[in-house]
């Protein structure tokens, strides 16, 4: 069997690309397993600062693969469901780039709604196309809409309509929109920005934007008071501080 996915680390990131260009990358049970067990050696490997997800040929990612859907038995095994790849995706304590190098339709939007960093070509189109044969976004719902909020959401939801890399930034669901080939230059500016800052910070960054927009304002106040304090007792905040007054770099800077 062929490998739907290619995975290699360089300059303290992990690249994950979807290769299933005669497919244009549609989530196939296999490559969802795939990317699965890439993302859990790319958490667990030390060297690794940052992941990024990106497509090859001219798609990221069309949406699931109807003749073969994430989740299906794989020899005998459950696979792995795109609510799991989502979730892993969230819970990563190293950040998530998407690479939005071509369109990403549908389920291909999920990935892109769970990645903490988008940057997108300017005119690549995506779209919420389920509701033009007859189904709803329901799963990717669940980390497209808190970036689109129900404004936004509720048109591209109902209307299926296609919009630009361009139009992604405006209405907040990608962060950069840039010229297809300054694609992975505007990347590895992403990835050089995450290296400058302490792996355990970064990590407890990730934790803190999610963890407070759900608490209450009283609570939140409490809780991050006594997570600051913990982070300036920590020794890579000591570190940090060292080099600040030493005016050298920290320890995890190369």
């Amino acid at each position: 069997m062929t490998t739907a996915t290619l995975y290699e680390i360089r300059q303290g990131a992990a690249w994950i690309t979807l290769n299933r260009p005669d497919n244009r990358n549609a989530l196939s049970a296999q490559l969802v397993n795939e990317l699965d067990a890439h993302l859990s050696a790319a958490i667990a490997d030390p060297a690794v600062r940052c992941i990024v997800l990106t497509g090859s040929g001219p798609a990221f990612c069309a949406g699931a693969d109807l003749k073969s859907p994430p989740g299906q038995m794989i020899e005998g095994r459950q696979g792995i469901s795109l609510p799991q790849v989502l979730t892993r995706m969230m819970d990563s304590d190293k950040p998530v780039i998407a690479a939005v190098n071509g369109a990403a339709f549908a389920g291909g939007l999920g990935l892109v709604g769970a990645s903490d960093i988008v940057v997108a070509v300017d005119e690549v189109l995506f779209s919420f196309s389920e509701v033009r044969i007859g189904v709803i976004p329901a799963v990717i719902s669940v980390v497209c809409l808190p970036k689109l909020g129900t404004h936004h959401g509720m048109k591209l939801f109902l209307t299926g309509e296609r919009f630009t890399g361009t139009r992604a930034v405006e209405i907040g669901f990608a962060h950069r929109a840039v010229p297809k080939d300054q694609l992975h230059a505007a990347v590895q500016q992403e990835i050089d920005a995450i290296c400058l800052g302490g792996p355990i910070a970064v990590a407890e960054c990730k934790k803190l934007v999610r963890r407070v927009t759900q608490l209450p304002r009283d609570e939140a106040f409490r809780e991050t008071a006594e997570w600051s304090a913990r982070m300036f007792r920590s020794p890579e905040g000591a570190e940090g501080m060292a080099a600040f007054r030493e005016k050298r770099k920290p320890s995890w800077v190369q």
